[in-house]
């Protein structure tokens, strides 16, 4: 868990605090249905520690499982970001802060970072993810269709419809 008394942390104000640990965060999976599965995630940085806040300077890397928006397959999607936060101890301290920052302000004696790291993650889910074998099931053609890559629909818009070929024609003869 990602809790610290705050006499833990102020123990610790000389040197600052340390981070490695890998960080179970297994009840995201029943906040938000696109998540299958997450396996632990990895949290290294360090806290400093001052006489009346706490700045963490982490990175968290992990790997969730979501659903193929094409063929609801499993797909592995890892996720890496940095995040910088502020703990106030004291609350006179936190009107000194402006509101635009990312600062929080500490209920009790305990400092507790899990909350902010489970928004950042659930943050890091992407509207959709697309399978490699989703590519394989797609279906090309269709009644008055095509599927095109991006380079094939680049080429036909350099193409003149023919319908519009005499248009064209018209404003070339209105330039001489």
């Amino acid at each position: 868990m990602m809790k610290w008394s705050i006499i833990q942390l102020q123990k610790s104000r000389d040197n600052g605090l340390l981070i490695d640990e890998m960080v179970d965060m297994s009840r995201l999976e029943a906040r938000d249905t696109q998540i299958r599965h997450l396996p632990p995630v990895h949290v290294t940085g360090r806290a400093d520690v001052g006489s009346d806040k706490v700045t963490f300077h982490l990175d968290v890397k992990g790997t969730m499982i979501l659903p193929c928006s094409r063929t609801l397959v499993d797909v592995e999607y890892p996720f890496q970001f940095s995040l910088l936060e502020t703990f106030i101890v004291k609350a006179s301290s936190f009107s000194d802060y402006e509101e635009n920052e990312d600062v929080h302000l500490v209920e009790g004696d305990v400092v507790d970072l899990n909350p902010v790291l489970e928004e950042e993650i659930l943050l890091e889910v992407p509207m959709q993810v697309i399978s490699e074998e989703a590519d394989e099931h797609t279906i090309a053609t269709g009644k008055g269709w095509e599927l095109q890559s991006e380079e094939q629909a680049s080429v036909k818009e350099d193409k003149v419809d023919p319908r519009l070929a005499g248009l064209a024609d018209f404003f070339k003869s209105d330039k001489n």
